[in-house]
């Protein structure tokens, strides 16, 4: 993630106090090895105090390919001086707001002042932004004692998805699952409100794929599935081995069309449609762990926004809720056999499924225990006149133990408890299926959502 680091600054002092430069130039140095430090590629430019140095600064860092600016206030710097190349942008933009100086008391030395009041000038800035439209986050703190830093790189996080969301390119393996309305939308309103793109699937092509796959090629998968994974019960060769190449095919496939995001409708799957022999349930996963998006049953909207997730949290994950438990206060997760193994709590089990539901061969999955941990529970609709996100922060819980070896099964808390969490979900138009962000924040998700223009509620 690489962002451009806009120094604001006022021209003013550079006239009656030239000898104040130094030190702001260093701690603007300071800030920048810190956000490096915390993972972010930091492109530096001069202090900037007036219009011709904020447009220079925002085109180096458009041309050199930023995800976002980040801005410190050295000092008060009038908004009208920067907000036109601000506006004029379409990258993001998020607000540090710390300073060099961690107190300031009535002990404090009056010459600090001039080195500790950028916080007037983040004001200035930011209602300029809100009064022209400007979509914008802010962190406060102290750079060495808050979180202000992990703040700031979790905004880029955001805006880094949502960038990723207009560069979605979207299949459909076997169509969509008859019946199901919530998640079925338009292609092309998909593409005309977020830039997504559905490419239809050429059947002709995935066979050919898969007609040329080499044996050394599926040996070396299913060595990799034997150093990586357990087995469990009866394999059947022949069966998994229209696992392993239907798994094959389908990534060849992905890296072949460029698609950042898909969804497999398992009651299609079969040589006839969509050229896979076998539901690939264990492709599905390895492919949410090398980043592309997906979501079960012909759904490209979870899954593009999944897609999108992965390129700023890699422990995202498509999920779907099944079954409450009132008593404890949380919800089992599951799916028939798709999970993100980066959030495997427990080595993969590759067993035969418990049934069949496709036409093609029997399918292989490659069971787990979600890990525990914190993240924000994301679903996206379509409601009556635009688009909206529900987000909630909850956790995963972790156990020594289940009953569940057959199925992919993870238990979120919500902090709200369950039954208050199912209202608002149903209440907010919220679709079956969702995405699980490990990782986030409800403030990050809700920039993201801010930049994208979603109406959101956050339970």
């Amino acid at each position: 993630m690489k962002v451009g680091f806009l120094p604001l600054y006022i021209a003013l002092y550079d006239e009656i106090s030239p000898s104040m430069r130094p030190r702001c130039e260093a701690f603007y140095e300071t800030m920048a090895k810190r956000l490096e430090a915390a993972g972010l590629e930091v492109i530096r430019t001069p202090i900037c105090r007036i219009k011709p140095e904020f447009d220079a600064a925002v085109l180096s860092y458009e041309d050199q390919g930023a995800d976002a600016i980040v801005t410190l206030h050295l000092a008060y710097s009038p908004s009208l001086e920067s907000i036109d190349a601000i506006c004029a942008t379409d990258l993001p933009v998020i607000v540090m707001d710390t300073t060099e100086t961690e107190e300031f008391t009535n002990m404090q030395d009056p010459g600090e002042i001039s080195y500790n009041h950028g916080i007037h000038g983040v004001m200035d800035f930011c209602s300029m932004m809100m009064r022209r439209g400007k979509p914008y986050a802010i962190a406060a703190g102290y750079y060495t004692t808050s979180d202000v830093v992990d703040r700031v790189v979790g905004f880029v996080r955001a805006a880094v998805c949502a960038e990723a969301l207009t560069e979605t390119n979207v299949a459909l393996f076997g169509g969509v699952f008859e019946g199901m309305g919530d998640f079925s939308v338009p292609a092309y309103e998909l593409n005309d409100r977020f830039g997504i793109r559905t490419i239809d699937v050429d059947a002709d092509r995935v066979r050919a794929i898969y007609g040329a796959l080499t044996d050394e090629e599926v040996a070396a998968e299913k060595q990799f599935d034997k150093d990586n994974y357990e087995f469990e019960g009866t394999i059947i060769p022949e069966e998994y081995d229209a696992a392993v190449r239907s798994g094959l095919a389908l990534r060849k496939y992905i890296d072949e069309a460029g698609l950042t995001a898909f969804s497999v409708n398992f009651t299609k799957i079969g040589p006839d449609n969509s050229g896979l022999t076998s539901m690939p349930f264990i492709e599905c996963c390895k492919e949410m762990t090398r980043g592309i998006g997906y979501a079960g049953e012909g759904d490209p909207l979870t899954a593009s926004f999944t897609g999108a997730f992965l390129r700023g949290y890699p422990d995202s994950t498509f999920c779907e809720i099944f079954c409450p438990d009132w008593k404890n206060d949380i919800v089992m997760l599951s799916h028939m056999g798709e999970l993100n193994y980066n959030l495997a709590a427990v080595k993969p089990v590759i067993r035969r499924c418990g049934k069949n539901f496709t036409p093609a061969g029997f399918p292989y999955a490659g069971y787990t225990r979600m890990k525990g941990g914190h993240g924000v529970y994301v679903n996206v609709s379509r409601g009556e006149d635009d688009y909206k996100i529900v987000l909630s922060e909850c956790d995963l819980l972790d156990f020594d133990e289940d009953n569940f070896p057959g199925d992919m099964r993870g238990w979120l808390r919500p902090a709200c408890g369950t039954a208050q969490f199912l209202e608002n979900l149903s209440r907010f138009g919220a679709t079956h299926h969702s995405t699980f962000v490990m990782g986030a924040t409800a403030e990050q998700i809700e920039f993201f959502a801010t930049l994208l223009g979603l109406e959101t509620y956050i339970i």
